[in-house]
C-alpha cells in the first residue's frame, strides 16, 4: 500500500518495485485485452489467429483494423473492441503513473509540511 501523507517519502527501492509491480498489473491488462480481441476476431470474423492478432493488436494500439470486415457481427465487435480498447489505453496509463503522480504529490505535500 501507498504511505499516508504524515509518513515520510518511500526509498528509492520502494519505489521501484511499486513500479514493476504496476508495470506487471499493465501488461497483465494489456494481455488480457489483446486476448479479447483475438479470440473476437477469430469467432466473428473466422480469421486465422495470426491474422486476429494482428487486428487485435493494430485496435489495441490506436491503428485500426487490418483486414477488410465481412460480417456485421465482426463489424459490431470492432466497433465495441475499439471503445473498449481506448478504455484499456486509460487505465494501463493509470496504472503506469500512478506509483510516480503519488510520489510527486506526496513530495509536495513534505515539502509544504516543512514550510510550516
Amino acid at each position: 500500500m501507498l504511505e499516508h501523507k504524515r509518513q515520510p517519502i518511500a526509498p528509492l527501492n520502494v519505489f521501484f518495485w511499486r513500479l514493476a509491480k504496476n508495470a506487471s498489473l499493465a501488461l497483465i491488462a494489456v494481455a488480457a485485452a489483446l486476448s479479447i480481441g483475438i479470440y473476437g476476431y477469430y469467432v466473428t470474423e473466422h480469421l486465422p489467429l495470426i491474422d486476429a492478432l494482428l487486428n487485435a493488436a493494430m485496435i489495441l494500439g490506436g491503428m485500426g483494423p487490418v483486414n477488410e470486415l465481412h460480417t456485421n457481427a465482426g463489424k459490431l465487435f470492432a466497433a465495441g473492441y475499439a471503445l473498449f480498447s481506448g478504455l484499456v489505453f486509460m487505465i494501463v496509463a493509470g496504472i503506469l503513473f500512478a506509483p510516480i503522480l503519488h510520489r510527486f504529490l506526496h513530495r509536495l505535500h513534505l515539502e509544504t509540511d516543512e514550510r510550516k
